[in-house]
């Protein structure tokens, strides 16, 4: 079998390079004018196992590929510049809680901290680019629902929600503190259960 890439690889290639954000295989597919998904899958698994060596890998993100700096490598190409401000506990929680459960909203997000969230922590989350809206929860009072993002995956590399660590492999590299209650607490939460107390919660709250 020839080492050198088929013509559909170099064409996935070129457009993986040429785009200025990741692609999923359909608009791969639609861009290259309505080839096969199944096609651009096999020429995309081929591009990845033969970039696995090379100084930039072709990765997944929540089913979006793209071209990034191989890990190893990237401290050369890293450039001083100034950091996003680090995330509070309160915002490492609503993000950890969010991660673990989503689509959640942020009744459901009080109910297992055990706290109000503030409307400023949601907004740092959103400006990180790491949750977003995902709709209104058909309860009464129809509450915004929050989700996490592609940018989220990316930052963590992650390729999916899948891949997020259970608590025993938190544990074991003592990542849990600071958000260990809240992050056993969202894997075991019963979105079910808040959708029955969010008018009692937001009584509550208002009191």
């Amino acid at each position: 079998m020839s080492d050198e890439p088929g013509t559909l690889e170099r064409a996935v290639e070129a457009t993986l390079f040429a785009s200025e954000e990741p692609l999923s295989v359909d608009a791969l597919a639609a861009h290259l004018g309505g080839i096969a998904s199944g096609d651009v899958q096999d020429a995309l698994a081929t591009l990845e196992a033969r970039y696995r060596l090379r100084g930039v890998h072709l990765v997944e993100r929540g089913k979006r590929w793209h071209f990034e700096t191989a890990p190893d490598l990237a401290h050369l190409l890293r450039r001083e510049k100034e950091q996003v401000r680090r995330l509070s506990r309160a915002a490492t929680e609503v993000l950890a809680i969010i991660a673990y459960h989503e689509p959640v909203s942020r009744a459901e997000i009080e109910s297992i901290r055990g706290v109000q969230t503030s409307a400023g922590t949601l907004d740092v989350l959103m400006e990180a680019g790491w949750i977003k809206l995902a709709g209104r929860r058909e309860v009464p009072g129809r509450p915004v629902i929050y989700a996490t993002t592609p940018d989220f995956l990316d930052h963590f590399g992650l390729a999916s929600r899948r891949d997020l660590p259970g608590i025993d492999e938190l544990r074991a590299a003592g990542l849990l503190d600071p958000v260990d209650e809240a992050m056993e607490a969202a894997m075991r939460f019963d979105p079910d259960d808040a959708d029955e107390s969010d008018a009692a919660d937001d009584e509550n709250l208002a009191d």
